[in-house]
Formats: structure tokens, sequence, C-alpha cells
């Protein structure tokens, strides 16, 4: 090969090296710039998507005001409203129907031509007629100044919608499930209520309005900052009737005020039951994040069984959500339901017992529970003192509510839910369980010196105490007289083991199915007392046993049955549910005798009750909290009492931090008169 012809080849290699280094570069040019408009194009599609969703949460957060910004500049005009009118018309309509939980779905932005897209998506959310699913809305986006805004339409509102459209909400309110007792009288139901009000226009102007609005506050108990506000909420319009107060009674009309009658929440028995019952509560906001369901303007149950059966009360609202056109003629109707009624519940109690009952304890700090031995069934659950449910639910004042709140006396605090050392009724527990097991032998007397005892040295400084210093000592005389020291001594002679197989057998450490919140009943705070203090005081009804009163009535239901339990129950429709041989018979026979005792013999500590004229079974107690052995601590004082074996009530009932002189016992009487005639 010719040198020639060498460098030719050369020549042309360089050549073809070159070209495909132009291809390359050229290849790689377009790629580049296909890559950068893709990226250009899928970022202008970011912002697209993030324009509208910028618009559902603007309309999430009630940021009704910021939406004409992201609207095409003329959308507005061209639909015959301001941005002023668009913000009103969403603020409006949304506010009053109370739409929540705003999501989108489906979102589908489509070019259609240069910088025009048609948008299309999907809204679902809830309103105070229920929910909205699934909702087609259409609309386009263009470019203003290089950004994306929307076209805006009536037609955003809801996708029916045109023109000068109007929304139309009807609510058809439920009615309220009534609580009934077992004879069908109201415990809670709703009724005529007057409820006071202003009118503004007649309030007049300037030192006028002044005066007159002094007039009602001092006239009714409100404060004027509390009707200045009122007066001044924004639907407020100057003829309109703005509410203030439930009140009992009218006492005058200061100008400007007037009475409406409407219908509400009302509780006949009043204190008696407000523990047992409970109230309602206005609405709030945790309220609707926990029930959807509901609306701003609505009463849930605060307490009580208005709180536990708050939804089967309350039954489900209905109404209408529907479109209408600029004079209200109806075109759409988007939503509509059936309002469905509370059902009623009826309870076990008698209306009558409750309210007698409650005021025996003269407002002093205690609770009586009353159960149907037989079947379980409760009569009475009653807390003193007590607050008024009637103003709880209609509006209680600040001054009124401090009041309760401020009470020593605690008037909120349920009592016949809270768990307390039983006292010396407890001795019928414990001796039943000591015939049971044999350890206990009720013929033989212990000799007992003195007012005080120790098992040994190892006590220190405590000592069992007792009331009445006899010196031979049987099970009935130890009922009779109440003696601490004899069910001390027959309770270390029994021994935690025997003693705590017997307890067991009751309800310690149960759930109750009963629809009120409580801790089970409490033998110790320790799975083993560890202590022969702990275990002789326990015996007679002190150490750390805590039952309520409910659960008190439920153990000693054994005595009205030969030894079984039954279960409490306060819905009428539940079944009797029973706990067989938690007591010999032969056990409960000999209880029952020595109770009755404990009324018909003189030195009984329940023997004021031999006067009512009939046969009772009956057991006092006293249960001292102190902190040092030989000082006064607070006292509980407690009754048990029924009519033996075939009672049809049994009867339990506690005064808290009793005075001196003063007794379950004494404040007994006209409650049990009434048992006995009707039970």
């Amino acid at each position: 090969m010719t040198e020639q012809l060498r460098r030719q080849n050369k020549q042309n290699k360089k050549n073809f090296k070159l070209i495909f280094i132009l291809i390359g570069a050229l290849l790689l040019a377009i790629a580049g710039g296909l890559l950068a408009y893709h990226s250009k194009t899928k970022n202008e599609q970011k912002q697209r998507v993030a324009l509208v969703k910028e618009f559902t949460q603007f309309l999430s957060q009630g940021k009704y005001d910021s939406l004409p910004k992201i609207f095409l500049a003329d959308t507005a005009q061209r639909n015959g409203y301001s941005d002023k009118e668009i913000t009103a018309k969403y603020q409006n309509i949304f506010t009053a129907i109370e739409v929540k939980n705003i999501k989108m779905d489906k979102l589908k932005i489509v070019k259609q031509k240069e910088d025009k897209y048609q948008v299309s998506y999907e809204l679902s959310f809830s309103t105070a007629m229920g929910q909205l699913k699934n909702l087609k809305y259409q609309t386009y986006l263009a470019y203003e100044e290089g950004k994306p805004k929307l076209e805006w339409g009536p037609n955003l509102i809801f996708p029916q919608m045109s023109g000068k459209d109007k929304v139309s909400m009807t609510v058809d309110e439920p009615i309220r499930g009534k609580i009934l007792d077992r004879n069908n009288q109201p415990l809670a139901e709703n009724g005529p209520l007057q409820q006071l009000g202003v009118v503004p226009q007649e309030l007049g102007e300037g030192d006028k309005k002044e005066k007159n609005i002094k007039a009602i506050a001092e006239t009714y108990d409100l404060t004027e900052k509390q009707i200045i506000q009122a007066v001044e909420q924004s639907w407020v319009k100057p003829n309109y009737f703005v509410p203030l107060k439930i009140v009992d009674e009218v006492k005058g009309l200061p100008t400007g005020a007037s009475i409406q009658e409407i219908t509400g929440r009302k509780y006949p028995l009043g204190a008696a039951a407000a523990h047992l019952v409970g109230y309602l509560g206005k609405i709030t906001a945790d309220d609707l994040k926990k029930h959807p369901e509901l609306t701003s303007e609505g009463e849930i149950g605060r307490a009580g069984l208005e709180a536990v059966y708050d939804e089967k009360l309350r039954g489900k609202a209905g109404g209408k959500l529907a479109i209408t056109d600029e004079k209200g003629n109806e075109k759409n109707v988007l939503l509509e339901t059936k309002k469905q009624d509370g059902t009623a519940i009826q309870v076990t109690i008698d209306s009558s017992l409750q309210e007698l009952a409650y005021n025996a304890l003269a407002k002093k700090r205690g609770a009586t529970v009353v159960s149907a031995p037989h079947n379980g069934e409760l009569l009475a659950l009653v807390s003193s003192p007590s607050y008024d449910p009637n103003k709880m639910t209609n509006g209680i004042s600040q001054k009124d509510y401090d009041t309760y709140e401020k009470d020593e006396k605690k008037p909120f605090l349920n009592r016949f839910l809270t768990g307390y050392a039983p006292g010396s009724t407890f001795k019928a527990i414990t001796a039943a369980i000591g015939l049971d097991n044999a350890s206990l032998n009720p013929n033989e007397k212990l000799a007992i010196k003195g007012l005080k005892w120790q098992q040994d040295t190892s006590w220190g400084n405590y000592y069992v105490t007792r009331v009445a210093d006899v010196g031979q000592v049987d099970l009935k005389a130890a009922l009779v007289y109440s003696d601490n020291i004899y069910m001390a001594q027959e309770t270390l002679k029994m021994g935690e083991k025997a003693f705590r197989a017997g307890l067991n057998k009751f309800i310690f450490g149960e759930k109750l199915n009963v629809p009120l919140a409580m801790n089970p009943a409490q033998i110790s705070n320790e799975e083993s007392f560890n202590s022969s203090i702990l275990l002789a005081d326990t015996g007679y009804g002190q150490g750390q046993l805590l039952i309520n009163p409910i659960q008190q009535a439920t153990m000693y239901s054994v005595f009205a049955n030969k030894g079984t339990l039954v279960y409490p129950k306060l819905l009428t429709d539940v079944k009797v549910s029973k706990k067989a041989d938690v007591v010999k018979e032969t056990s409960v026979d000999r209880i029952n005798e020595d109770l009755k005792a404990v009324v018909s013999d003189p030195n009984g500590t329940a023997h004021s009750l031999n006067s009512l004229g009939y046969p009772l079974a009956a057991k006092t107690g006293t249960a001292e909290i102190k902190e040092k052995q030989d000082e006064r601590g607070q006292q509980n004082s407690f009754l048990l009492a029924y009519e033996g074996e075939n009672s049809g009530y049994l009867f339990i009932s506690m005064l808290e931090d009793r005075q001196e002189n003063e007794s379950a016992t004494q404040l007994a009487p006209n409650v049990l008169a009434y048992l006995h005639e009707h039970y």
C-alpha cells in the first residue's frame, strides 16, 4: 500500500470518528432537551395538582376568604358574583350545613388546548344531615401571568348548582328516649321549658339599653357581659329572639326581655336521682371528632344513664338537604333521611322509694342502696348530697357551678359507686365463712376482758377495741353487741387461707353487669395480708376492704336466698344471674336468727328499729378512718336491714363522717316502713 493510501485511510478514520462524535452530541442534546421538556411538564403538572388540592384544603380549613386568589381574575364577574359574594356563599352554606371531613379522590387534569386544562375530581364530606359521597365536580384550569388558576362557578359548591341557586336544609330532630322507672314513671323525660331571651331592638339604645341589660341581669342571675355577648353573635338580627337561659319561674320581664316555651330535657326527681340518671351537655368539638354524626347544636349525655345509653336514647336526626333556585323552589335533593326517635330505657328503680331514701339522708354525706334480693333488682340508688341535673342540662350559671365545685361535701361524688370499708355489717359474712368451715362454734363463749385487746406484744401499740365490756361472748352476743374483739379472735383462729377461700366465693375482683362504672370489690391491697393485724381488722369489716354499697347489697343477698348470691340488675330486660352455694343454708339460718336479735334484743345496736313493729334482721357498722390508734378519726356509719329469709328487700345505708349522736340507723325508719308496706 502506498504512503498516499495510508494517509487517506487515516484521514477517513478521523472523519468517521468526528461524524460519530457529532451524532452522539446531537443525540445527547436531543435527549437533554426531551428530558428538560419532560421535567418542565412534570413540574407544571405538579403545580396544577397542588392548586386543586389547595382549593380543597381551603374548604376543609374554612379559609373561604382565601378562595378568590386561586380563581381566574374575571371568573366571579362572568358568573354574576363578586369575590366577596363567593366567599360569603361558601361561608354561609358550608357553615350552615356543617361541612366536615372533606376528602378528594379521582383527580384528573387533562390538557385541552394550549394553557387550558380540564379538571375533574370527586369530593366526599359529612354534613349535619349525614354523609355525601363521591360528588363529581368538573371545571377547567388556565394560566394567568404564568400561574395556574381555576375557573369558578356555583357548580364548584355542589355540581348541580348554577346561577344564583341556594342550598336549603331542614332538620327533623329526633325525640330523645325517656328513662323510666319500674312503674313507667319518668326519671328523664321531654317537656315544656321556659326560655328567657331578649329581642335586641327592644332593648333600646345608649344609656337606656345599658339600663335594661342591667335590669335583666339582676333579675335573672346573669352578668351584663353574658347578655351583651349573646346579642353580639354574628347570626343575630334586631328583631330576633336571642335565648339566654332556662328559668324555673318568671320573675317579671324588664324591657327587652321575653319568654318562649321550648321543649327540653326534664328530670322530675331532680337531685334525688342525679347520680344515677345523669344529665345532658352541649356538644363540643371533641364530641364531634368522636361522633361525626352529631351536630354542633345538639346535646349529648354527660353523666349517668344519659351518658351510658346516649346513642340509644338520642336516636338519629332526619331532614332534607336540597338545592333551590333563587326563589326557593326545590331543584335537586342532595340528601334526605327520616328521623329515628330515641328508644326509651326502663330501669328497676322505684322512683317513690328513690326520692324517699334521698330525703331521708337530709343532704348529709352518704348513700343508700335498696335491692330485691331474690332477683337482684336495684330498687334505689341514692348518693347525697347531690346536684340539680335540670340546671346542669339547661344552663347552669358559673356561680351555681362554683358552689357545687367548692362544696366540701362533694355533691358531684357518686357515693353508691365509691368503695368503703363496710365496718361491722361485714361481720355477718365473716361469721358465715367461719360457720361453713367449722372454725367458728356459734355456741362457744369466749372470755374477753376489757374494751381493748391485742394478740401479743408483736402488735406494739395496736389494739382491737370494742364498745361494750361483755365478759362471755358467743356468736349471737358478738353480733348483738357488735364485738370487734370476738370477731378478730375468730378470724385469727380461722386463718388467712380459710378466710380468703370463703371470701373468694363472693364477688371480690369481679366486674358486675351494671351499666355504671365502678372498681371491683377489694379484700386487700396485696394478694396476702402479710400481717395478723390486717387479718384481724378485715374480719370485723375494716383493714383494706373496699366495697361499694351496690357490692355490699350483692354480697348480703346470700342471707335472703339460703346461701345463693344474686347479682344486681338495673335494666328490666336483663336476665337474673346467680351464684349458688356461696354460703351453706345452715349457716344462713343461724346468721338470720342472730341478726333478728340485733333488733329485738334491748342491747342490740339496731334495737331502735324494733319500734317499727315487725321482725327485722339488721346489722349496724362503724368503719373508722384515722392516722393514730388513740385519736378519733372519720367514722362512717352503716346499716344492713332486711326481713329475714323471705324478705322482698335488702337495705344498705351509709352515713359518711357521722357526727356525735348520728347514725345511718337513725335515718332509716321512714324508708324501712315504705319497704315493709310495698315489698
